[in-house]
């Protein structure tokens, strides 16, 4: 059976909000959702949408699902190993072009704009999947996505109970609606084009350390404060205080980050998202104001190494 669209990552942050744009878009039997729990069958089956497990770490898994694909929407996996991340990443690109995808849309990051120069540490697997897909002779379209305004946590190693936030430089970044960017890539798959090329999808207003604590500090009547570090107290302190039990190595690579965001890898902006859209995106300040006028405890998951933890902080139903 011919596939329109398939989305992998279908149950996460981006991929179902690019499945529901595209869901109304198109007819439900264009569609197909995958994931790497057989579980979230009936969900999707329910509403004529097809469903398609993927592993990455699994090569035939891969084959099965994108076999009579031809749009195949590419998001990258969660992880901070790099090494990990490539080789599944690997396993996508050969099996798109085992099966024969006619055009994979991939989800990068939007460290470096249109350069490919960016040094921070989570960029590097995506520059090199960015090469995995050129030299694989598929047709491809990465998608440099702005950096979710919903993760503004994660950014300034913040907890609803910090005080001070200890960072080793200021930057700034400009942060994007994760919402907002589904529906922009699902307008970019409906519209098509874009043939081996790189497209970045951001927002439009740059945010430094101090101007996100200052919304913080005005929205829940916290009095957080800033202070900057030396790198190596910054990794030290964090080892032995995260609440999260990130480890030294993830600090480590956070130098990376920061030093980055400094020289200005993240403060970024494009036009493209804005005509996808058809309005202006929402700023970065609106969705964090938003976010915590619903939520002043708002957590983001990437922060906990435990997930069991990270549930523990979410808002009772």
């Amino acid at each position: 059976m011919t596939i329109k669209y398939l989305i992998t990552g279908a149950t996460g942050g981006l991929g179902s909000q690019v499945l529901a744009h595209l869901a109304a878009s198109v007819p439900h039997s264009s569609l197909a959702a995958a994931s790497s729990k057989e579980s979230n069958r009936a969900q999707f089956e329910a509403q004529g949408i097809a469903f398609r497990v993927t592993n990455f770490d699994d090569p035939a898994s891969l084959e099965a699902a994108f076999d009579g694909v031809e749009n195949l929407f590419f998001v990258s996996t969660n992880t901070f190993d790099n090494e990990r991340r490539t080789r599944q990443h690997r396993n996508v690109v050969e099996a798109a072009k085992k099966t024969g995808v006619k055009h994979t849309w991939y989800t990068s990051l939007a460290f470096g704009g249109l350069r490919s120069d960016s040094k921070i540490s989570v960029q590097q697997a995506h520059l090199e999947t960015e090469k995995m897909l050129e030299i694989s002779g598929i047709t491809y379209t990465s998608i440099r996505e702005g950096i979710y305004a919903d993760a503004f946590p994660l950014f300034l190693q913040w907890y609803p109970s910090t005080e001070t936030i200890y960072i080793p430089e200021d930057g700034q970044i400009t942060y994007t609606s994760r919402e907002e960017l589904g529906e922009a890539n699902a307008k970019l798959l409906l519209k098509g084009g874009h043939e081996n090329e790189i497209v970045l999808l951001t927002a439009n207003e740059p945010l430094s350390a101090v101007d996100i604590i200052q919304v913080i500090n005005e929205t829940t009547n916290r009095n957080v404060k800033l202070e900057i570090i030396p790198p190596e107290e910054y990794v030290r302190y964090n080892t032995e205080n995260d609440e999260g039990k990130k480890a030294e190595g993830f600090w480590k690579s956070r130098l990376s980050w920061f030093d980055g965001i400094a020289k200005g890898d993240a403060q970024v902006s494009n036009p493209l998202m804005k005509e996808l859209l058809g309005r202006e995106p929402k700023t970065g300040s609106f969705i964090i104001r938003e976010i915590l006028k619903e939520n002043p405890n708002y957590t983001w998951h990437q922060n906990y190494v435990d997930q069991e933890q990270y549930r523990a902080t979410l808002p009772r139903k």
